[in-house]
């Protein structure tokens, strides 16, 4: 690629899953091409960003083009208030895609790629840049799921159908709906990179006990009661590890900068991650052969395709909703010590894949 390429770049604030293997692919891009800039939108924490990719090579630009689902934490969505902004960015779409389309002509980029926003692929076919998507769902398929019971999500899902019929490239990620509204679509295998295992740093850097059982809390927000946390901090021989802004003042809690330790090597780390069924935290789980806790969400349409993947690929246990907001995940906790080993390996090592398809794409431009 020519020295001057500028990749635009735009992630979803829905979860920071979306936002791990897109710097897992640009780490990827990069390391292939050492004079690419990259301007990524969306509404990352620049620690999380920078912990992953370097900083003298990408710009962070606060910018959302699209709102996912509007949630309570990482676990339970708010309906109304997500067709609420998700109706708003509708009657938005001229305006932005225009305001985009300019925005793009004034970086000089090269290629656009979405992770997994719309309105940029279609601000790409404006001004006749190649674009891609990265995936493993795609947002119209969730509100049509949800227009199933509300109407009233018909035109977003609408949207955002016509919007990825724009995108030259789909790479589809493994765990997938058939994301039947891309043209052209290419499996990559899991996105995610391995961590090291630094037990006993870790332990000496949070002060707790490295022959303990350490639970890795995979998530971003989670509205744990006092009793549940009173509940959690009895477990003996438990220590639970999170990763800041989430972050309690208890016992057997370690909560640590994203910079200090990456996120991969926490979860090499750990003995049990406890999380909700998203792309992010199983594609982690997979290529550091760890064993998840995992939180049941059944109102959610992607579960429907990361449930049997978590059956297949990991060692794995479940707790229900209201078992985990009172903090009683012990069963969950116990049963896992007994749990067979996964039943098939999930094939890994997709970033390099996913970035050398991105370069061809923005060559054959």
């Amino acid at each position: 690629m020519s020295p001057e390429t500028t990749i635009a770049w735009y992630v979803t604030p829905h979860g920071y899953g979306h936002l791990a293997r897109s710097c897992d692919i640009l780490l990827a891009w990069l390391d292939l091409c050492p004079t690419a800039r990259v301007v990524l939108s969306g509404t990352a924490f620049s620690s999380f960003v920078f912990s992953r990719l370097p900083q003298t090579r990408v710009t962070l630009r606060r910018a959302a083009f699209d709102v996912g689902l509007v949630q309570f934490d990482s676990i339970r969505a708010d309906p109304a208030a997500s067709l609420h902004a998700a109706l708003e960015l509708t009657e938005r779409r001229s305006a932005l895609v225009r305001e985009e389309a300019a925005f793009l002509r004034s970086i000089g980029a090269r290629i656009v790629v979405a992770d997994i926003p719309s309105l940029p692929l279609e601000a790409a076919a404006a001004v006749g840049l190649p674009s891609a998507a990265v995936g493993n769902f795609s947002w119209n398929w969730i509100y049509e799921t949800m227009a199933q019971g509300d109407e009233r999500w018909n035109p977003v899902a609408a949207m955002y159908r016509e919007g990825y019929a724009r995108a030259d490239l789909l790479l589809r990620l493994p765990f997938h709906e058939p994301m039947n509204a891309f043209r052209r679509r290419l499996d990559v295998p899991v996105v995610a990179l391995p961590g090291r295992r630094r037990r006993e740093e870790i332990a000496r850097a949070a002060g707790c006990d490295p022959a303990a059982r350490w639970v890795l809390v995979g998530m971003g927000t989670v509205g744990w009661s006092d009793s549940a946390l009173d509940r959690l901090e009895a477990l003996r021989d438990v220590v639970f590890l999170t990763v800041r802004p989430l972050e309690w003042r208890r016992r057997n809690f370690r909560a640590f900068d994203p910079t200090s330790f990456p996120f991969a090597d926490l979860v090499a780390s750990a003995d049990v991650v406890l999380s909700k069924p998203g792309y992010g935290i199983l594609s982690e789980c997979v290529v550091n052969d760890r064993p998840l806790v995992c939180v049941e969400r059944d109102d959610f349409p992607e579960a429907r395709v990361l449930v049997p993947a978590i059956r297949r690929y990991l060692r794995h246990a479940f707790v229900a909703q209201t078992d985990f907001y009172a903090g009683a995940i012990e069963s969950a906790l116990k049963e896992l010590r007994e749990a067979p080993p996964p039943s098939a390996r999930a094939p890994a090592g997709g970033a390099p894949i996913a970035a050398r398809a991105l370069m061809r794409l923005a060559n054959e431009a």
